[in-house]
């Protein structure tokens, strides 16, 4: 026989087999069962305030929550799909632990809002979780790029290369890409610092809820402005998942990176055997298949934050039962991400960069012929265009001799340029050099090796900051 719902009285005949397992969420959203203990405890309080409970049913009701928490923590409770939600399995186990004191605990309170605040808890936190991760990796990387601000390597446009850099300068970009990542959860984690509870159905209740203490009670910063935007609102779903979103571009960009720069072409990174797979045929493979993957889950979440747009897109207000499909693709998001940063960190922390063949790199592709442009420019007085001119011509000898421009000797340069009326073009060896080519970028955000330390130090300060921001949501972190 179908057990009676506890909204069942309106009934005559109980819910299909097959309603039961299309309806259900309890079978995902048993995930939020701590969040609804939680909200609970602080819901019973509230009425204990104003009157609705007595000081005894509180203690009843709070001590039978906290029995049913451990029962789950420790895997002893039952979760059936009859009962829906985990809203509904949380107060029916407390019904069945504590008799008719336990069926008061939903009075001046709806499912609508229930699942609002125990959705938005989970959010705050695991925004607050990912964040620990982005700042965790970017220590890693900071570490790295201090270790190699005078390595060369080649930057590149087009995947062509451009212009000498250092690694730690190129790292340092990937930083900034992150600290972005940081300062969008910030902003994700403000425009979710709201408490739904007490927002009834969708026209809040008639009991006078206090819903200031519950704000404090639970830890938020105020609580919601409007009872019907509060439970048919999931922007705050939605923000973290463009988060993760373009997270999830920033470390697949990365990822791209470090797959060109571990194959054979590049060979400037070396995974570690501990984050490399083999083939099952080739028995010399060494694969990257973390960054592959890595690469790979930017589309889920680009799909998930997809699916929940379109499923918001056309609801009417309040709440739909459409919303219930929120779940599952912040779940998965949230899960890839948190998943996918500690395992970049890893093997970026454990992988070798080749700097030899980084240096050797930079002798491909002329490098240093815009510093050799700038140089007649400002201190040959030829303009610019001309400049280019001729040392498209200077580049293009060195082609022929199949060398590299930074390796010109002096004489051949003095008769490639002179038909320029300077003494200065004496220098022109000098400013060839592809070190000083790197160190010559010295203004705010270039690549000399001093600039790329004043930027670490920047990016350290600002990660110090960031490690001690406090927030009055406290959650379950």
């Amino acid at each position: 026989m179908a057990k009676q719902k506890l909204w069942g009285g309106r009934f005559s005949a109980g819910s299909s087999a097959l309603l039961e397992e299309f309806n259900a969420s309890i079978n995902f959203d048993k995930r939020l069962w701590s969040y609804d203990i939680l909200g609970s405890k602080a819901h019973a309080k509230m009425l204990c305030k104003i009157g609705v409970l007595s000081a005894n049913e509180l203690s009843q009701i709070t001590q039978g929550l906290e029995s049913i928490a451990t029962q789950i923590a420790q895997g002893k409770f039952s979760f059936e799909i009859a009962d829906e939600d985990i809203h509904m399995s949380i107060e029916r186990a407390l019904i069945n632990l504590i008799g008719e004191v336990g069926k008061k605990l939903h009075t001046a309170r709806s499912r609508n809002d229930q699942v609002a605040l125990d959705f938005r808890m989970f959010v705050l936190d695991a925004n607050r979780a990912i964040k620990d991760e982005i700042l965790a990796l970017i220590d890693g990387l900071l570490g790295i790029a201090s270790r190699h601000t005078d390595t060369l390597m080649a930057g590149m446009t087009h995947l062509q290369h451009a212009q000498v850099v250092n690694l730690g300068f190129h790292i340092v970009a990937w930083v900034s890409s992150l600290k972005r990542d940081v300062e969008r959860l910030d902003s994700a984690f403000k425009q979710a610092d709201f408490m739904p509870l007490g927002s009834g159905a969708l026209a809040g209740t008639p009991y006078k809820n206090d819903r200031e203490f519950l704000a404090k009670e639970l830890g938020f910063g105020t609580p919601t402005l409007n009872a019907m935007d509060s439970v048919s609102d999931r922007d705050f779903a939605l923000d973290l998942l463009y988060a993760i979103a373009m997270l999830s571009m920033h470390i697949s960009r990365i990822a791209e990176e470090m797959v060109l720069w571990s194959s054979a072409e590049f060979g400037w990174l070396r995974l570690s055997d501990e984050y490399a797979t083999g083939s099952s045929i080739m028995p010399q493979k060494k694969n990257p298949d973390v960054p592959e993957l890595l690469r790979g889950k930017s589309g889920r979440a680009y799909g998930n934050l997809i699916s929940l747009l379109v499923t918001m897109k056309s609801l009417p207000l309040a709440y739909n039962k459409d919303t219930q499909e929120d779940k599952e693709a912040v779940f998965d998001s949230i899960d890839t991400a948190l998943i996918s940063l500690r395992i970049l960190r890893e093997a970026l922390l454990s992988a070798e960069f080749d700097t030899d063949k980084m240096s050797q790199a930079c002798r491909v592709g002329h490098l240093s012929a815009t510093d050799l442009a700038d140089f007649l420019v400002r201190e040959c007085k030829v303009a610019f265009r001309e400049a280019h001119h001729i040392t498209g011509k200077v580049v293009a000898y060195a082609e022929s001799k199949g060398i590299d421009i930074s390796e010109l000797e002096e004489a051949e340069l003095d008769t490639l340029l002179c038909e320029i009326k300077s003494s200065a073009t004496k220098e022109a060896k000098k400013v060839l050099s592809l070190t000083r080519s790197m160190c010559s970028r010295d203004t705010l955000g270039g690549s000399s090796s001093t600039q790329t330390q004043s930027q670490i130090d920047s990016l350290k300060s600002w990660l110090n900051l960031a490690k001690k921001e406090k927030y009055q949501y406290k959650g379950q972190i």
